[in-house]
């Protein structure tokens, strides 16, 4: 089978198969998306290479810039895509009609369960921003599309569950970004976790066990105790 490569037309031809044109956009789109996210949280921003990327998501880098006119804007759309992601599966747990220990039970699994699902996300994101150390434009519009938001619902759980006498009374500046901070880490810190403890952070067996562990020990700290 001939092996080809059209520039001009946006497309890629390996084997016979033709592979992201840009008759495919949701396709082609969704592999460079994919490919970014591994490549970013590996480099971070800096060392990422949009030629590693091309060749990981198939395509040839005149399809990657046709969709994305440079790294910037394809690292902004990475931030997009996760965000959005996570706004999705948490944000209809916390406008639900549910009691406060019911929501923040639900919020908190269903937020584990996102990053479980995509466990390069944390690094994707973290690497670059504490790198930073200032805030960016990348920054400043996901803090107010996505984190001020969650965060602002999420500060309307804990005040309902301290006014019910469900929750401690506990300051949510300081308790939901140490909320966040168990969830997260563990993943951010899985490649190290794996060296060090000779086993997969990330296997399924360990996984369940720390989900199951992140909510008895959330709920340890926040949740008052019954009375008797």
């Amino acid at each position: 089978m001939a092996t080809s490569t059209r520039i001009g037309g946006g497309s890629k031809r390996l084997g016979g198969t033709r592979l992201g044109t840009r008759g495919q956009p949701e396709e082609s789109r969704a592999a460079i998306l994919k490919a970014s996210v591994a490549e970013f949280a590996e480099h971070g921003v800096a060392g990422a290479r949009t030629d590693a990327i091309a060749r990981a998501a198939r395509v040839n880098k005149a399809l990657l810039y046709y969709y994305f006119k440079d790294k910037d804007a394809l690292y902004e759309a990475v931030l997009e895509h996760v965000f959005s992601g996570l706004r999705a599966r948490v944000v209809p747990v916390l406008e639900s009609k549910l009691p406060p220990r019911e929501k923040m039970l639900q919020y908190l699994g269903a937020y584990f369960d996102y990053i479980a699902e995509n466990p390069r996300f944390p690094r994707v994101v973290q690497s670059e921003w504490m790198r930073s150390g200032k805030r960016t434009a990348h920054m400043e519009h996901i803090a107010k599309e996505y984190f001020r938001p969650i965060y602002q619902k999420l500060g309307e759980v804990l005040h309902e569950g301290i006014a019910a006498g469900e929750f401690r009374a506990v300051n949510p500046m300081d308790f939901l970004p140490s909320m966040v901070a168990v969830i997260v880490f563990y993943f951010s810190a899985a490649p190290a976790m794996k060296t060090l403890m000779k086993a997969d952070p990330l296997s399924a067996e360990r996984i369940a066990e720390r989900r199951a562990f992140v909510l008895d020990f959330i709920s340890a700290a926040l949740f008052a105790t019954p009375a008797n």
